[in-house]
């Protein structure tokens, strides 16, 4: 099959793919419902261990955070996965078999095209940041020496955030044309999301508060994600109000904030979780002053790239141009040093990986098996490296 790449942009929004893609565009559809059969059966893979080989004693409300934020996650995965399928197989249709889903000199409509895909997008970015929360929840209760405050809001937030976000996907589409009824109910709906979400930063506040706190490499990605995830936080909420939007929409502002809740949320949290379970995993410790070289690189890299993007917005930069003029170049500058910064951090990342996959050291134990003195878990109650075959006889929660 000849032709050029897809040249539609990451959202390949109608009639752009559908009566403009080139031939690859079907290698596209194709990719995409093999992601979706992988994403589905992982999720259901992930709900039936839940529910039936949680350990003798482990109730609902003895899970640890971690497990409840995959749960939700998978639920989130079983919901917008098959819609995000017949997104694309009507865009196949529309291809190939004259059908007219988007096409509006059929009868079709290309605004449907945005519903059907942000009705998967918008729980795409919880799927992202719901796993991520539950590593957060494990790594400050344990650098702080204490328990998790409120676990059952916790719970309750995380399901919560689970379900608002599903009402709330049309608050990327309020400059569609979209009756003033439906932007005031998801300009509302949207604002809610932050209700669960302020309770969940509020109680991890409350955990560190008055905790014996300690700043191994783990706790440092834990608090630079809490920082700068509120931050970003903070300008979604601007992104949710419908009248402020029309300025935003579709400018840098909308980049700046997308990197600040998904880098702090998702990459952050991930990078904190392998730093936390690392020495567990492979039973050698990595170097505590790499690691924390990584992250002041990170973090200010992060901030150095992300940052002047919210003026470029403000100052009508608008998203996806090749190019720029002029007045925007010096901020674009600083963009890409920060851009050069965060990169260079990760290899310094892969680098700790690789020494402590295939070096020497060898993970301290403090107390037991575990790594971490404050940690708590059945994880912790193995040998580092853990065996094959881990509890053959279930443990007794």
């Amino acid at each position: 099959m000849s032709g050029p790449a897809p040249d539609f942009g990451w959202t390949f929004y109608a009639p752009l793919s559908t009566l403009y893609g080139p031939k690859s565009t079907d290698f596209f559809i194709f990719s995409i419902h093999m992601m979706g059969v992988s994403s589905i059966l992982a999720a259901l893979n992930i709900v039936v261990t839940i529910f039936n080989m949680r350990a003798p004693g482990m109730t609902w409300m003895k899970l640890p955070i971690f497990v409840w934020g995959w749960l939700v996650t998978a639920f989130l995965l079983l919901g917008v996965m098959p819609v995000l399928a017949g997104c694309v197989t009507m865009m196949l249709m529309d291809r190939h078999f004259h059908t007219s889903f988007f096409n509006a000199a059929g009868g079709g409509d290309p605004v449907l095209f945005q519903h059907v895909f942000w009705f998967f997008g918008h729980p795409e970015v919880y799927i992202l940041i719901l796993p991520g929360f539950g590593v957060i929840s494990e790594v400050i209760p344990t650098f702080s020496r204490k328990s998790l405050f409120g676990y059952h809001a916790m719970v309750y937030a995380t399901v919560m955030i689970a379900v608002v976000g599903f009402v709330v996907w049309m608050h990327h589409m309020f400059t569609t044309g979209a009756p003033f009824v439906a932007q005031l109910f998801f300009m509302y709906a949207t604002m809610l999301v932050a209700v669960p979400t302020g309770i969940k930063v509020f109680n991890w506040l409350a955990t560190l508060f008055k905790g014996s706190i300690t700043f191994e490499t783990p706790m440092l990605f834990a608090i630079g994600f809490l920082i700068m995830f509120t931050l970003g936080g903070f300008s979604g909420v601007m992104l949710a109000l419908a009248p402020s939007d029309y300025q935003y929409r579709d400018s840098y502002f909308v980049v700046a904030h997308f990197h600040y809740v998904l880098v702090s949320g998702s990459l952050f949290t991930i990078i904190a979780a392998i730093y936390y379970w690392l020495p567990k995993w492979t039973g050698k410790m990595y170097s505590e002053r790499l690691g924390q070289l990584h992250f002041w690189l990170s973090v200010i890299g992060m901030n150095v790239t992300f940052l002047p993007m919210h003026f470029l917005g403000l100052a009508g930069m608008p998203r996806r141009i090749p190019d720029y003029p002029l007045q925007f170049t010096d901020f674009n500058q600083i963009c890409t040093i920060g851009a050069f910064i965060f990169g260079l951090a990760q290899l310094i990342f892969l680098y700790i990986i690789l020494k402590s996959c295939f070096g020497k050291e060898k993970t301290p134990h403090h107390l037991d098996n575990r790594v971490w003195e404050g940690a708590h878990g059945l994880e912790w109650t193995l040998p580092s490296p853990p065996p094959y075959h881990t509890f053959e006889t279930p443990p007794a929660v």
